[in-house]
């Protein structure tokens, strides 16, 4: 669709040069477009200085900071590709990563001098600190002579995200400049985004959430955006209050987290449009926060296409409150054996500009992610009414059958996600002499709630047919998650039931 783009930096730094782009939360130091456009521009020399070429990769272990968008900036600038490395990992886990990417530099912060400096030293990696020191943030950014910007091949790869490898070996899927362009431009007309927006960046940068919902949206629409180092939910309460966000986005750990806080009827939820996704938020949570004013829109996107593919329109937040909505501009959506705009089920396939080139395995090898057409396919299956919206049925892999029924977990989960003492519910297929496969649930509770699993099994039979109802269930004071807040399902399958 686009073959040169515009320097992100310095598009913005030309148009809003004395406008604020960043605050750090840590100190209160704050960022203007012009200040973020001259450190990218100079850390961008700094590294080709080292001796870094056109599409090495950095990777970079650190929590969230201004200096991590500046480095992005940066690697856009120089050709080059940042790999924003997941600090929750293993050594080992970490150090797998970095075999796929091969990074000619490790960038890190202060709190993970320990880990980068044990993943450098095995790898034979050299490594720099965000905060300063020998060959540190400082030194890069005090190079005399600035990169000039320049036009931006729109599918060159940009940065890396691995996918959460809860199964399997993790996947670097490339983005690139047309996908943050196509991103912003999807989120911007969804959520309405003017320059006189605020955000608050807190979602770890390793994953797609962290950089483009929706950080790199209100930046490139001239807005603000303050930076925590990470999720805390108390102090993202306060700022809330404090009127720092007026578009927020959250996963559904955070806003369980919110509704059992004290404080989250502090902010005044009615002056921020907010959005979740990642996974499906319960229909409890989306009515408890719409009586206090946030109209939670819910959203569908992967690693792979961007997460603004669909979000759902606010004024119809509390009619359709499982619904994920319409495929916004850039994004063009197929279900699977379903008539163009019909209504249907089927699984969903994506295409359009926001959609990855595909899988790195190497500087010349990039695994394509699309069919011939350009058509993703997501593994998801949808359901789309006669209004156009749609609904997130469930993962193709999560479906069995149990004595020759199809069975959707999504479905059992969002009945359980309505009990008033269930917080959240994964179900899993487990073997069944007669049947096959039968569903086990389990069960995380609410704050300060009990869950009396007996009662369980009525309250699904009187929501469900027979056959869908779970043969068991086990209460779990908190389910095995991803980074990005997702319930890792196979990680269930050794649990004890």
């Amino acid at each position: 669709m686009w073959g040169l783009l515009p320097d992100m930096a310095a598009k913005r730094a030309a148009l809003s040069p004395g406008a604020t782009a960043f605050v750090e939360d840590a100190g209160g130091r704050v960022w203007t477009f012009a200040e973020i456009d001259d450190a990218a521009a100079r850390m961008g020399a700094g590294l080709r200085a080292l001796g870094l070429a056109p599409g090495d990769r950095v990777a970079a272990l650190s929590f969230n900071r201004v200096e991590m968008f500046v480095a992005l900036f940066a690697a856009q600038k120089a050709g080059l590709i940042l790999v924003p490395l997941n600090w929750r990992l293993t050594a080992e886990e970490l150090a797998e990563q970095a075999e796929i990417v091969a990074p000619a530099l490790l960038l890190h912060d202060a709190q993970h001098h320990d880990a980068a400096k044990a993943l450098a030293q095995g790898r034979q990696i050299p490594r720099a600190a965000l905060e300063g020191g020998p060959r540190g943030a400082a030194d890069l950014l005090a190079t005399p002579d600035p990169l000039p910007p320049a036009q931006v091949p729109a599918d060159r790869p940009w940065y890396l995200l691995f996918t959460s490898g809860s199964t399997g070996r993790p996947q670097a899927v490339v983005q690139t400049a047309g996908m943050g362009w196509a991103a912003a431009v999807n989120a911007a007309q969804a959520m309405d985004l003017t320059a006189a927006d605020r955000t608050v960046n807190y979602l770890p940068l390793f994953h797609t959430a962290g950089v483009n919902l929706f950080t790199l949206p209100v930046f490139l629409w001239g807005g603000t955006t303050r930076v925590l180092p990470r999720f805390d939910a108390e102090r993202l309460l306060a700022l809330l209050e404090e009127g720092a966000a007026s578009v927020f986005f959250g996963v559904p750990s955070v806003w369980h987290d919110f509704a059992a806080h004290v404080g989250a009827a502090r902010p005044d939820w009615s002056a921020i449009r907010c959005a979740s996704g990642g996974a499906a938020l319960p229909e409890r949570l989306i009515r408890d926060f719409a009586a206090k004013g946030a109209l939670i829109r819910s959203g569908y996107g992967m690693t792979e296409t961007g997460p603004t593919c669909f979000i759902m329109q606010a004024d119809r937040v509390e009619a359709k409150p499982r619904a994920v909505g319409r495929v916004q501009a850039l994004t063009e959506v197929r279900l699977d054996g379903v008539p163009d705009g019909a209504p249907g089920e089927g699984e969903v396939w994506l295409r359009g500009p926001a959609i990855t080139p595909g899988y790195w395995e190497g500087p010349d090898a990039i695994r394509p992610a699309t069919d011939a057409e350009g058509w993703l396919r997501t593994g998801d299956v949808a359901r789309r009414d006669a209004e156009g919206d749609h609904e997130i049925v469930g993962r193709l892999r999560d479906m069995f059958v149990s004595g020759g029924e199809n069975v959707w977990p999504a479905e059992i989960e969002r009945v359980l996600c309505a009990h008033p003492d269930v917080a959240e519910a994964a179900v899993i297929a487990v073997p069944d002499d007669r049947l096959g496969e039968v569903g086990h649930a389990f069960v995380e509770p609410r704050a300060g709630h009990c869950i009396a699993p007996e009662t369980l099994s009525e309250w699904c039979r009187a929501r469900l047919a027979g056959y869908k109802v779970p043969r068991g269930f086990t209460e779990a004071q908190s389910l095995p998650r991803t980074a990005s807040g997702k319930i890792r399902k196979p990680a269930l399958k050794d649990w004890p039931r």
